[in-house]
């Protein structure tokens, strides 16, 4: 039997055996109050992000000033009478692209760096990437993103025809503070795919190791790093908004989760108790969602390889 053949056969074994494991707790995924609970938010949130932002204008001045919320305007108005609902939407939908594209700008980094690192394990390659991404680790996430802000400014970048505004400089800020984590979670994974039988056997037939790495390792690895995009996508959700907070983030009139609780300290001063609460409330929902569901998907994808569980 040549290399040829022999390849996709232990690789339709392998892919059989996952499934088999793996299928029947994806369809317990949502088993209990929790994931259930995670799933509604996360719903609510993209709901509100990208079907409420097509109701009405952010910038639409509806009102002559700040009314309380009513069945015209479920969020209510602010000072200049723009609706708030059609601004937390517009916001949400803002923080969570930036979050999003955070996220998948880190694994496409990250993931090649972790499962090469995890693949030249013990020699020279693995100890300069993670020596390199643990300095990175070595100042909390939200400072090192901070410095980075800092030293790009906040001025728009031309790239010829190519305006480079303030949303994609925080998601690749942020991706930069997320590719330690998802290198180590890819080197860990790959690690321990290599000691799996069907390495083995593939290397005994003659199957080159960049092909293993990236045409069966590569596939066994991405659930674990799936799992965690959830809770990164919260984390870059509530990261955003205290970028903001302090003035770093996206600058209004544009509207995101962060500005708008940032600039809810002048409306409450003037009795507008609604323009933070509900804004603030939206952002907790998505983050609480986004976790829970990482965490509902995280138990049944993994939760059977956990030495509790063993």
């Amino acid at each position: 039997m040549s290399a040829s053949t022999a390849a996709p056969s232990a690789t339709s074994g392998k892919t059989r055996v996952l499934l088999s494991r793996l299928l029947p707790q994806r369809l317990r995924i949502f088993h209990d109050f929790a994931s259930w609970l995670g799933l509604v938010c996360m719903a609510l949130f993209l709901l509100i992000a990208t079907v409420g932002r097509l109701v009405g204008s952010p910038d639409l001045l509806v009102t002559a000033g700040a009314e309380s919320p009513s069945a015209a305007h479920w969020f209510g108005t602010d000072n200049l009478g723009r609706d708030v609902f059609a601004r937390t939407a517009s916001g949400a939908w803002t923080s969570l692209l930036i979050s999003v594209s955070c996220v998948v700008i880190a694994v496409v980094i990250a993931v090649p760096l972790g499962m090469y690192a995890g693949s030249k394990h013990g020699k020279l390659a693995d100890g300069f990437i993670m020596r390199g991404l643990e300095t990175v680790q070595a100042l909390p996430m939200f400072v090192f993103v901070l410095f980075i802000l800092m030293l790009v400014g906040s001025a728009p970048v031309q790239l010829g025809p190519f305006t480079i505004g303030m949303e994609p400089r925080i998601a690749v800020c942020l991706a930069l503070g997320f590719v330690p984590f998802f290198a180590r979670i890819a080197r860990s994974a790959t690690l321990v795919e290599m000691q799996e039988d069907y390495v083995a056997g593939l290397r005994v037939i003659g199957i080159k190791p960049r092909h293993i790495l990236t045409r069966e390792v590569y596939v066994n690895v991405m659930p674990s790093v799936g799992v965690q995009c959830f809770l990164a996508i919260a984390i870059a959700i509530f990261a955003e908004g205290g970028l903001s907070f302090l003035g770093l983030g996206v600058a209004p009139p544009q509207a995101t989760l962060g500005n708008l609780i940032a600039d809810a300290g002048s409306q409450i001063l003037s009795g507008s108790w609604w323009y933070a609460v509900l804004p603030g409330v939206v952002m907790v929902t998505g983050i609480l969602g986004f976790n829970l569901v990482g965490d509902a998907f995280n138990d049944s994808l993994l939760g059977s390889n956990s030495p509790e569980r063993a």
